[in-house]
């Protein structure tokens, strides 16, 4: 059973989606602001964070950027109507997914159970067998799926389950191309909609986060109009 914290000052949500939550079978923990979320998972974390991005006494950005000093659990940002320019700079920090508000709690709820899958997919299969679960080694990057695991010339890079799949995808066939649509499927579920920006949004955040430990770094390349790929060095 999968533990989501719930960190959002609007009470009616807190109540409404716990509660939806819970039916579908996920233990909850909610938290009316970042600071008191943040406290509490210094003594438990969570399987996933749903983070409001305006709260008082620490905001879901804050929350966020301290979150991923020290772990890569996967967060979706709660944003308001009009917040397109959080929604993209939530992504570029590392959140996984967002849904704006109003929202349905179906969606929520389903868009919670994909990420989850997506971490699945990452750490099923101890033994290696499969091909998800095989260290893929590619010039000067090496990737363990089981471990979740990245280095880049010998140095680690922390990244999202995102942002690990995204690579994944990428690097397992140097030099072909995945269209936004293909790394949509690797990324998403079907039942899950996300538009280009999101996708390009976590490229973005991944080239960042190579390039922090590596200036020069320039493998992903972007074909406009079609999409991305790996080029081994």
């Amino acid at each position: 059973m999968s533990r989501i914290a719930l960190v959002d000052d609007d009470r009616n949500i807190l109540t409404s989606v716990a509660m939806t939550l819970e039916s579908e079978g996920f233990e909850v923990d909610t938290y009316n602001d970042g600071q008191s979320a943040l406290d509490a998972f210094a003594r438990r974390m969570p399987d996933m964070a749903v983070l409001d991005i305006k709260m008082p006494r620490m905001d879901g950005m804050e929350l966020l950027g301290r979150l991923r000093q020290k772990t890569t659990m996967p967060v979706i940002f709660l944003t308001s109507k009009d917040d397109e320019i959080d929604e993209v700079l939530g992504l570029r920090m590392g959140a996984d997914d967002y849904v704006r508000k109003p929202f349905s709690q179906r969606l929520l709820v389903e868009r919670i159970r994909a990420i989850l899958r997506r971490q699945e997919v990452i750490a099923k299969d101890a033994a290696g067998q499969s091909e998800d679960g095989k260290v893929i080694v590619r010039g000067s990057l090496t990737m363990d799926p089981l471990r979740h695991a990245v280095t880049w010339k010998g140095a680690s890079v922390s990244l999202t389950v995102t942002e690990f799949l995204l690579l994944q995808a990428l690097a397992q066939r140097p030099g072909f191309v995945k269209s936004r649509d293909q790394l949509m499927d690797v990324a998403y579920d079907d039942q899950v909609y996300v538009d280009d920006r999101t996708i390009d949004s976590h490229i973005k955040r991944l080239r960042k986060k190579m390039r922090a430990v590596d200036t020069d770094f320039a493998s992903i390349e972007t074909l406009y109009g079609i999409g991305y790929r790996y080029n081994e060095e």
